[in-house]
């Protein structure tokens, strides 16, 4: 059942998206039909909790199994799955084959990642979910704006992605023969601070903490399902789900983990302010999630295992509804604008009371999910340093603030001439497959705490999250035109994207002139001189040797002719001649044998 779960979505993601346009009809429903059957897997293998590998590589496996963290997980992304599949069912209209097979096979990819057991399995999911979430951010190729978002995001988790394939020659260096994650902390040497060193700068990549962040904003450009997964259980989820799955590592370390928990911290702080000031809805709730995600990075950090999942399924339901609300808008309103979807959730009530519930979740207001989840990891953040606390303090207040910003500019009294069909040409309606997976996320975002809360902080520090969270959305209303009209490095993302253009991009580019010369000059230069110094020995051979050598060929034809013709001689067609040439050929061979007896 483990290998179904995960090849499943994989083999059909693959088939549909080789398929092309032939199989647009049907993608949608065998879309449906695959994450049904995901989700059934997924609930399987959390209750019966399998284990398998197969062998790679000499000494190294493919190790898959679910615990008890893995296995919160893959119920999850699963859950998450299904839900946007049925939702982009009734919003996607064109490639669709392609489109879902590619969310399939990202959704794959994911799976793979949580059950992973060894680095070799971990390493090669990775590199199937960054490759699918770049062709599904550029899903719409033909705009320009949305192919170079892609890349500037594939770009980015890249150059984040290289800390795993560090880790990955510090297991193989430091003497782990299988290679198992759980293993990675009895590394020997400096090595082990090798593999902690990789994998802290991979997960922080693909979880998009500072200082990575911006390359979340650049996502945005790809469709609402593809936002509502990507930010939700899949993708920005696993940096801060590999953490939490190599806590022994970060711990063992020394300096890890407060690295990481300090860094989780801030993100949740300082990304919380850039989604303040933000004016697009969905620019919103990608800083949000930079947030969000960053609460259960310091839970990894503090080693509240507990907190941090929970956290991030808290989030996953709460997210995925969000954009999911978000990209029915924006195909309904052709908008993303918080002034031009003032008083929008009144027109499509459904939509508008879903997205109530997941904003006041994010917010982190009693008694909803994130509350229970967020003050959780703000509990075992207080047991391990008070600094850190207050900063996840501050960090729920910029919580409240966002959360209040979204809910009350939705709500809002419609503006006299609203700013429609500003990104796109909208529908003016919101199809009922859109509006399907909206109710049950609703439920989870607001019910989920209940099961998820671990109760690691005291009744006072709870009621005091509680507050603040509702003080915030309160605020949020009065000061929302004023935190509009902010601008400067927290509406542009603090500056993050140029500042990585400055001090990464250019001087990588610098180094790919410096090593283009260099490759034009010697490497090519080399090759070049060779293929002259051939043609040279070539025109040498063909004046001095070629002739000799016809030379003597001819004159080998020659004797061969005449030999030829000398062999003809004797067949005359009369037999009297033939007996006559037998006879002086015995005589010969008899001369012969004797004179060879007597020497």
């Amino acid at each position: 059942m483990l290998w179904a779960l995960v090849a499943v979505p994989l083999v059909a993601g693959t088939a549909l998206a080789s398929a092309g346009r032939r199989a647009d009809r049907v993608a949608p429903a065998v879309a449906c039909g695959v994450a049904a059957l995901v989700l059934v897997s997924a609930v399987g293998v959390a209750v019966g909790r399998p284990a398998t590998s197969a062998p790679l590589l000499s000494g190294l496996r493919f190790g898959l199994a679910v615990d008890g963290l893995s296995a919160v997980m893959v119920v999850t992304v699963a859950g998450v799955l299904l839900a946007v599949v049925v939702h982009a069912a009734g919003e996607i209209r064109a490639e669709q084959a392609r489109f879902f097979g590619l969310l399939l096979v990202f959704a794959g990819a994911m799976l793979v990642t949580v059950t992973a057991t060894t680095v070799p399995a971990l390493l090669m999911a990775w590199e199937v979910m960054g490759a699918a979430s770049y062709a599904l951010i550029g899903f719409r190729w033909r705009d320009e704006h949305r192919v170079t978002a892609g890349t500037v995001a594939f770009l980015t988790t890249r150059a984040a992605d290289l800390g795993l394939y560090l880790a990955a020659g510090a297991v193989v260096a430091g003497g782990s023969g299988a290679a198992e994650l759980a293993g990675l902390a009895d590394l020997s040497g400096g090595w082990r601070d090798v593999a902690a060193a990789g994998l802290v700068v991979a997960a922080l990549g693909k979880s998009a903490q500072l200082p990575f962040s911006f390359w979340l904003s650049r996502a945005m450009a790809g469709p609402g399902p593809v936002s509502a997964l990507l930010h939700s259980a899949t993708m920005v989820a696993a940096g801060a789900y590999l953490l939490l799955r190599v806590e022994p590592l970060v711990t063992a370390t020394g300096w890890a983990g407060p690295v990481v928990a300090w860094t989780g911290a801030a993100t949740a702080l300082a990304l919380g302010a850039v989604a303040v000031v933000q004016r697009d809805l969905k620019q919103l709730l990608a800083a949000s999630t930079c947030a969000q995600i960053g609460f259960a990075v310091l839970a990894a950090g503090v080693g509240g295992g507990a907190a941090g999942t929970g956290q991030l399924v808290a989030h996953a339901a709460t997210k995925s509804l969000l954009f999911l609300c978000a990209g029915a808008w924006l195909t309904a309103w052709g908008t993303k604008d918080l002034h031009g979807l003032r008083g929008v959730a009144r027109r499509h009530k459904v939509v508008g009371v879903a997205f109530t519930a997941g904003a006041l979740a994010l917010a982190g207001v009693p008694p909803l999910s994130i509350w229970f989840t967020k003050d959780a990891v703000l509990g075992v953040a207080a047991h391990h340093s008070s600094a850190l606390y207050v900063v996840g303090l501050a960090a729920a207040v910029m919580s409240g603030l966002y959360a209040g910003r979204a809910l009350w500019s939705v709500w809002g009294p419609s503006p006299a001439h609203p700013a429609f069909d500003t990104e796109e040409r909208g529908t003016r309606t919101v199809t009922v497959l859109q509006q399907a997976p909206l109710p049950v996320l609703a439920v989870a975002a607001a019910g989920l705490g209940l099961v998820l809360g671990s109760g690691d902080a005291s009744g006072r520090d709870a009621l005091l999250s509680g507050v603040i969270a509702v003080g915030a959305v309160a605020l949020a209303r009065p000061a929302g035109d004023a935190l509009t009209r902010t601008s400067g490095p927290l509406a542009d993302w603090l500056g993050l994207e140029a500042v990585a253009r400055r001090f990464v991009g250019r001087p990588a580019l610098a180094v790919a002139d410096r090593v283009a010369w260099f490759d034009d000059r010697f490497v090519a230069g080399g090759v070049r001189l060779a293929a002259r110094a051939g043609d040279a020995a070539a025109r040498v051979a063909d004046v001095r040797v070629d002739r000799w050598v016809d030379g003597v060929v001819r004159r080998v034809a020659d004797v061969a002719r005449a030999l030829g013709r000398a062999a003809r001689r004797p067949q005359t067609g009369q037999l009297h001649h033939y007996y006559a040439q037998a006879v002086v050929g015995l005589a010969v061979l008899v001369v012969l044998a004797i004179v060879v007896g007597r020497g």
